[in-house]
Formats: structure tokens, sequence, C-alpha cells
């Protein structure tokens, strides 16, 4: 051997690369990959809320080949300003921060605008055009594989009105005809 002094060096470089050495574990989940082993996770810092909400920990929940997870809400609000307008509500707006995330392989879409705020009687509302346009919220987009979105979905909802949950309503399977049934999550 020419240099053992560089043969020693490549080895421990490929043991240090093929054993994974991180130094700690803070990455790992406690859901199992297919060989039994834990799967690493993204360690993402936390966030504070926005003046006004509401964080809401609910666990994540999929329809079709979306996943959704509710992160915050706003209500009883009585009016907004955005980029170049104010508007005010014809009752109340509730404000519901959502993180939607396309679980299948190939571009799915979404549309904002088919999500429903449920109110303690059972009444169920559609997203507000002119809210979320002055909010600068999309009413429908594509998703790509694995991209994951965070945004807001404006209502104007009766002022008495009390929320109880959000249906929601994502993307079905590649192949699949007609839409998904949905998926409701309780609401504080």
């Amino acid at each position: 051997m020419r240099n053992p002094l560089l043969a020693l060096t490549g080895a421990l470089l490929a043991v240090a690369t093929m054993s994974g050495c991180t130094g700690t574990d803070r990455g790992a989940s406690a859901s199992p990959s297919p060989t039994g082993s834990p799967t690493p996770a993204y360690d993402l810092p936390p966030r504070p809320v926005r003046p006004g909400e509401i964080p809401v920990r609910a666990a994540p929940v999929i329809d079709g080949e979306t996943r959704f997870q509710v992160i915050g809400l706003q209500k009883g609000l009585s009016g907004f300003f955005g980029s170049h307008a104010e508007w005010q509500a014809k009752g109340q707006y509730v404000v519901v921060r959502v993180v939607v995330e396309n679980t299948g392989r190939t571009t799915s879409h979404f549309d904002a605008m088919l999500q429903r705020l449920v109110a303690a009687d059972g009444t169920a509302h559609a997203p507000n055009k002119f809210a979320q346009a002055i909010k600068r919220q999309p009413e429908t987009f594509s998703l790509g594989a694995q991209v994951r979105v965070e945004m807001d979905l404006w209502y104007d909802i009766p002022k008495e009105a009390k929320v109880s949950a959000i249906r929601l309503f994502g993307d079905p399977p590649l192949g699949v005809t007609g839409g998904t049934d949905g998926v409701q999550v309780p609401l504080p």
C-alpha cells in the first residue's frame, strides 16, 4: 500500500458514513419504518401563533390522498385589512389555519372553496370568496406530490353562530372519479 494514512482515513470516513454518525437521536419519531427502526423526523422549531389566534392541537386527518392538520383558529372578527382593502363581515369572520399535504405520488388538486365550517346547529358554511381574495389566499391550486402548504380559510358566518368543526375535503386517489366523503375536525 502506497499511503497507509490515506487508506486509514478513507476507511474511517466510510465507517462514519455507513453508521449514520449524527451525535443524537433527536430526529427519531415513534413510528417505525418498514424495517422496524424509528423513522427520522424533521426537527422544526415551534412558531408563535399570530395575534388573536387560538392554537389548535388536532391530530392530522386524511381524506383521499390529502392530509390536513388544523393548527389555528380566529373567531368573532368584525372586519379586517388586506393589502389593498378593508372589509367588514356581514356577521363575523372565522379564520381556520390549515396545513394541506398531498400524500400521493402524483399532483393533486386542492379546492379551498369545498372546505366547510360547521356551526353548532349543523349549518355548513363555505369560505368567503371576497375575504379569501383580499387576504391573498388561493381558491384552488395544484399540489405536487409530497408537497405541504399552510394557508388560511376565511368564513363569514352569522354573528350569533357558534363554531363546532371544520369539514375538510381532499383529492381522491388517481383514477378514482367523483369527490371524497370529507373528514371532520372538531374546533375549540
